[in-house]
């Protein structure tokens, strides 16, 4: 998963992209990049590491002019590395800048036909620069010196029409302006919001509705599947349908884990799916167990909070925050190796002694993956003293891989995979293991917005709304997510890193 942003200003818009990513961090932690152009140069600054850490007030100083984009990462498709940083760059036509959040589904086989019929070069196996080289070759086709909104839409429908997969997509053109695009199945979240300003309207695009507010944008509406949103530098907006077939299937992991609860996407507010995720997930625990013995709900921060509260307040029972969370380790779910993911929950929460002794406590958490968080967190209970662990899962068990964008494991790492509710709760080591039904999980962001018809849910339900995912796919996925291909893959990065391959550290970074 990843965040994206792009702006259209009447000034310099880097701090406003700086302020942007930083809203948008959980989203990505593995690198960070941003693009400017200032009459006709683009200026780039990107790295791996957090948003605080890539950028300094000389990178700050260079990157001028008022439209850029921005973007934060962490690897699907891909390895990581400071070379696979975002956005990529190519200088035919007209100069270029790309980001996007997703994953493509047939990335080797647009791959080969860049090289092959597009006679293009890609030199990564990042499937960003795969969309970018389709996307340039398509506006070069064109054959255009200045390319109208017309143009920029044609390009994009012929994007649609060669790749597959989740997408959501800012590129900068240089001179021209900011283009914007979602895939036609609108899995992967984007939104428009506009500011008012005595030098006219400035434009943004984001992941989530939650880079406006730190900048005074106002949420305007999300980009429709398959649309593209064409923004020239003088703020002139233009937007058209570019895909022959749509429908709205947004992502429900975006409403489970990813998204911030204070994010509204398609019309739904992610906190209020929430909490009728915690309604409907303490309706199925009364359904079950009528005469449950819970003394208190305890919330596995952060993202499952507000579910937590409405288990709690619906149960009737005492809700408190038991686990106190160490906000400098990132988010394990993303970190490669299951030592290393083992070693960061130790680091990264401490349960409370007092709210566990002699209780009898119901962990509550979005959802499980692998099941090594929720394993230790329910023996740390344990050793805090308490009398029964019982644990709830606000989504349904995860048994399948995602393949649009999410780095879920290989489906033999998934701790559901192959296995009875029965056989989970004893690898975890509770007392009782309590999933939510996927109808109340699809409800709960349903209830939100009546015209959405379909969520991708494939991680549930193992069915992937593209119609291009095989057996096959599934096991070359395998081959590449699995914990070994990604320690290799780290080590890979590390020694690209020590020989400078991308060195990221001048302060002249021009594209």
């Amino acid at each position: 998963m990843c965040g994206v942003v792009g702006i259209v200003g009447h000034s310099d818009v880097n701090l406003e992209l700086y302020d942007a990513l930083t809203m948008l961090q959980h989203r990505g932690q593995d690198a960070a990049g941003i693009m400017t152009c200032h009459n006709g140069r683009i200026a780039q600054q990107k790295a791996n590491g957090l948003v605080r850490d890539v950028f300094r007030s000389r990178h700050m100083q260079r990157l001028v002019g008022n439209f850029g984009i921005g973007h934060v990462r962490y690897p699907t498709a891909g390895s990581s590395g400071p070379a696979l940083a975002q956005p990529f760059y190519v200088n035919s036509p007209y100069g270029i800048g790309l980001a996007h959040n997703g994953n493509l589904t047939n990335t080797a086989a647009v791959a080969e036909m860049l090289y092959k019929t597009d006679l293009r070069h890609v030199n990564t196996d990042s499937d960003t620069e795969v969309l970018l080289n389709v996307f340039a070759h398509e506006l070069q086709k064109l054959g255009k010196l200045v390319p109208t909104a017309e143009d920029i839409f044609s390009a994009v429908a012929s994007v649609h029409k060669r790749v597959k997969g989740g997408y959501a997509v800012v590129a900068l053109i240089a001179n021209y302006g900011l283009v914007a695009f979602r895939d036609p199945n609108g899995i992967r979240p984007l939104v428009y919001g506009q500011l008012s300003t005595d030098k006219g309207t400035a434009h943004m695009v984001a992941s989530e509705s939650v880079a406006f507010n730190v900048n005074g944008y106002q949420l305007v509406r999300d980009v429709a599947p398959g649309e593209a949103l064409f923004i020239t530098s003088d703020g002139e907006l233009f937007a058209k349908q570019c895909a022959e077939q749509t429908k709205l299937r947004p992502c429900i992991f975006e409403h489970v884990y990813f998204a911030r609860p204070d994010s509204i996407m398609d019309g739904v507010s992610v906190y209020k799916a929430r909490l009728r995720q915690g309604e409907r997930l303490a309706a199925k625990i009364v359904r079950e167990r009528p005469d449950h013995d819970i003394h208190v709900v305890i919330p596995i921060p952060d993202s499952s909070r507000v579910a937590g509260q409405m288990v709690a307040q619906n149960l009737g029972v005492k809700f408190r925050e038991g686990l106190v969370k160490n906000r400098y380790i990132g988010r394990t779910f993303i970190m490669p190796g299951q030592q290393q993911r083992k070693k960061s929950v130790r680091q990264k929460l401490n349960a409370i002694e007092l709210e566990f002794k002699g209780k009898n406590v119901l962990l509550v958490d979005d959802s499980i993956v692998r099941g090594t968080t929720c394993q230790q967190i329910i023996q740390m209970a344990r050793d805090a003293g308490a009398n029964k662990v019982y644990f709830a899962s606000a989504s349904p068990a995860v048994k399948y891989p995602n393949v649009y964008g999410i780095d879920m494991p290989s489906a033999n790492e998934l701790i559901a995979h192959g296995r009875t509710e029965a056989e989970i709760c004893q690898e975890i080591g509770a007392d009782w293991l309590i999933y939510q039904d996927i109808d109340d999980l699809i409800a709960a962001s349903m209830d939100g917005n009546p015209d959405i018809e379909q969520y991708e849910a494939a991680v549930f339900t193992g069915e992937y709304v593209t119609g291009d995912v095989d057996q096959q796919y599934l096991d070359n996925l395998d081959a590449a997510r699995n914990d070994h291909s990604k320690a290799m893959n780290l080590i890979s990065s590390d020694e690209e890193a020590l020989i400078g391959i991308h060195n990221e550290s001048d302060a002249s970074h021009y594209a």
